[in-house]
């Protein structure tokens, strides 16, 4: 066990470097203030909220979404450029708390609509239980099974810590949350533009009875799994596991870039072993290294869990992703 451990930590090491440069890009298009076509012009911080943005404004709104496409958001850093636009965007649909450049950037420039969706996501506190944990709940058990509590803090003395999330932002893999977040970028819009008022409202209803009809899918679907347990990338489904009744184990933490101790992949490998777990999820925007070796000391496979957290594949938007999501849930999960 301890030189499967090696080997994991190695290839997590490894990957580390690639996914921190992923979310330094600035955004392939940028767009700041009413579009010259008359369009009301939306930003929004990442994938999930443009995807709410342009489903809800239709031909009304041109949006931006700051994160760029395949790009990881977490740990976005904004270019001047895109801070200075801000100020003259018709509206910005953000997560307040998720990314620190935006959350930073709109108190600076103060855009004249800021829609902030982390009220109406109704957002669970990290550390809350084993499907929303918090970093810290995981470096103190890491440490506690590993007995290096002093060679752990010794190592992070020479790095920075990226900003902690008191909430798990992860509220759009909940079809039924996103559902009520769609309500809200409906009313905060038709205010925005009073002209077009109906028709985002009446946009907002049906992509909200659309995203509860999947929640219903989702739900139905997973209800009859024989393994209830899941092993993910990292920690970002959260509320899908909530919504179907299911356990995530994510071999990272809410944020990607947290690597996994030798104490935490050797937990993780016993979870799975009684668990019956058959499959361990990776991402596209996660170097699969770590979630591979695991697998291949398991003796088990590995399928892609997609957390949405940007659009990685142009043809599919996010409900054609959460339908591929479902279906390799119940694949992995033995459902009948």
């Amino acid at each position: 066990m301890i030189f499967m451990s090696k080997r994991i930590l190695a290839a997590a090491c490894a990957a580390a470097t690639a996914l921190t440069l992923s979310a330094c890009i600035s955004p392939s298009t940028s767009n700041g203030g009413s579009s010259k076509d008359g369009k009301l012009t939306v930003m929004a911080s990442f994938y999930p909220l443009q995807y709410l943005a342009e489903k809800i404004g239709g031909e009304h709104v041109s949006v931006t979404s700051l994160t760029p496409d395949g790009a990881e958001p977490h740990d976005l850093e904004l270019s001047p450029k895109m801070v200075d636009s801000l100020s003259s965007a018709d509206a910005v649909v953000y997560l307040a708390g998720f990314q620190s450049a935006v959350d930073e950037a709109i108190e600076q420039q103060a855009p004249k609509t800021v829609i902030d969706v982390s009220s109406a996501a109704e957002l669970i506190e990290a550390g809350t239980d084993a499907n929303h944990p918090s970093e810290d709940e995981e470096e103190a058990t890491d440490e506690a099974q590993s007995g290096e509590t002093e060679a752990h803090e010794h190592d992070h003395e020479g790095h920075d810590h990226h900003h902690e999330m008191s909430a798990d932002p992860h509220f759009w893999l909940d079809p039924t949350r996103m559902a009520k977040a769609a309500t809200l970028v409906g009313d905060k819009l038709a205010e925005a533009d009073s002209a077009h008022a109906d028709a985002y409202k009446a946009n907002a209803k049906a992509l909200a009875e659309e995203l509860n009809t999947l929640s219903d899918t989702l739900v139905t679907k997973t209800s009859t799994c024989k393994v209830k347990t899941f092993v993910t990338a990292h920690t970002a489904f959260g509320y899908l596991a909530d919504r179907t009744g299911l356990t995530q184990v994510g071999i990272s933490g809410l944020d990607p870039e947290s690597s996994p101790s030798p104490a935490r992949l050797a937990e993780i490998a016993q979870i799975a072993k009684e668990q019956g777990v058959t499959t361990i999820f990776t991402e596209a925007l996660i170097d699969p290294k770590v979630a591979q070796t695991l697998a291949d000391d398991l003796g088990i496979t590995t399928a892609v869990l997609d957390p949405i957290e940007s659009q990685t594949d142009a043809s599919k938007d996010y409900t054609a992703t959460m339908n591929s999501n479902i279906d390799a849930l119940t694949k992995a999960l033995d459902c009948q």
